[in-house]
C-alpha cells in the first residue's frame, strides 16, 4: 500500500521524534494529543532539533520549512481517521493504548493500518481490540528517534505481510534500518537492555557501587556511551518499571523481578530527566547522583 499520510497519537518525546523524521521524509503528519500544550510543545521540540540538524549542515533549512509545513496538529482522534497509517505514541501502559485504539475504530479508513511504538506489550493482544488485527503490527523506534538508526517491526498472530511490507517501506524511506522481532515480551532491544539496566539499580541497591562508580564502571570497562543509570533517567525510570513488569509478567521468571529501588524512584515521582529527578538531580548546572 501507498503510504502518504501517517497519523501520530501521542506528542511526547516518542511522538515528537516520529513526526519529525516521517515529516522530513516527505509524508504529511497529523500529530494528536490530549492537550494543547503538549502539542505546541511538541511542535516547538521538532522545530529546534530541525533548526540544530541545519545548522550542522545534516539537512537544509528548506528541508526544515517544508518538514514543518507537511506537520498538522490535532485534539481530536477523527482527523487521525483520515490517515494511512496509524503509530500510537501513548504512554507504556495497555489499558491506555486499549482505550485509544477503541476510541479511533470508528473513524478509520477501511485500509488504514494500525501500528504501536510500544517497548514491550503484547500486539497480538492490542490487535485483538480492534477491527483489523490482519492491519495492526508493533511499530517500534528507538529514543532520541532522530538519532538512532533502528526500527523493531513486530508481528502480531494476525499480521499480514502487506501490512508487513508497508511499514518496511516507511523504515526503509526515513533511511533507517529494520529488525524483525517476534511478538515476545519486550522483542528484542529491551529484552536485553532493560534486564541490564535493572541489575545496575540492583548494584546500586545492594550498595556494590554507588550511582557515579556504577555509570563511569560501565562507560569505560565496557565502552558504553551512557552508563546504564543514567540511560534509565535518559529512558524513564517509569517506562523501565513498565516494561521490566511486563517481563517478570509475560515470562513468569524471577530473574526479571524489579528492584525494589526502581519502584522506590517511581512511587516518588522520581523519573528522570523529565521530572528533573531520577539517579541523578538535573535541577542545578550539571547532574548530581542522588544516591
Amino acid at each position: 500500500m501507498d503510504i502518504k499520510k501517517i497519523g501520530i497519537i501521542g506528542a511526547g518525546q516518542m511522538g515528537n521524534g516520529i513526526a519529525h523524521v516521517t515529516a522530513l521524509a516527505g509524508y504529511d503528519v497529523v500529530l494528536n494529543d490530549i492537550s494543547q500544550q503538549s502539542l505546541d510543545a511538541a511542535v516547538s521540540a521538532i522545530h529546534k532539533n530541525m533548526a540544530r540538524q541545519a545548522s550542522r549542515g545534516k539537512i537544509a533549512e528548506t528541508d526544515v520549512t517544508e518538514a514543518l509545513a507537511r506537520i498538522t496538529t490535532t485534539l481530536t482522534l477523527a482527523d487521525i481517521g483520515a490517515t494511512d497509517l496509524v503509530i500510537e505514541a501513548a504512554t507504556e501502559r495497555e489499558t491506555v493504548k486499549q482505550a485509544i485504539f477503541e476510541d479511533l475504530q470508528p473513524h478509520l479508513q477501511p485500509h488504514t493500518i494500525l501500528t504501536s511504538n510500544t517497548s514491550s506489550i503484547s500486539i497480538t493482544r492490542l490487535a485483538s481490540r480492534t477491527d483489523r488485527p490482519e492491519r495492526f503490527m508493533g511499530f517500534h523506534f528507538m529514543n532520541p528517534v532522530p538519532v538512532m538508526q533502528l526500527v523493531e517491526l513486530i508481528r502480531g498472530i494476525a499480521t499480514d505481510e502487506e501490512t508487513f511490507a508497508s511499514c518496511q517501506a516507511v523504515v526503509e524511506r526515513l533511511g533507517k534500518t529494520a529488525a524483525s522481532a517476534e511478538d515476545f515480551p519486550a522483542f528484542i532491544v529491551n529484552r536485553i537492555l532493560m534486564p541490564m539496566i535493572n541489575e545496575a539499580v540492583y548494584t546500586l541497591y545492594e550498595g556494590v557501587g554507588s550511582v557515579k562508580s556504577i555509570d563511569e564502571s560501565m562507560k569505560l570497562g565496557a565502552n558504553h556511551p551512557m552508563g546504564p543509570l543514567e540511560l534509565a533517567d535518559f529512558i524513564g525510570l517509569d517506562t523501565c518499571l513498565a516494561i521490566m513488569n511486563v517481563l517478570h509478567e509475560g515470562l513468569a521468571d524471577t530473574k526479571y523481578r524489579p528492584c525494589p529501588l526502581l519502584t522506590k524512584y517511581v512511587e516518588a515521582g522520581w523519573l528522570g530527566r523529565k521530572t528533573q529527578r531520577g539517579f541523578y538531580d538535573y535541577r542545578g548546572e550539571s547532574p548530581v547522583p542522588t544516591r
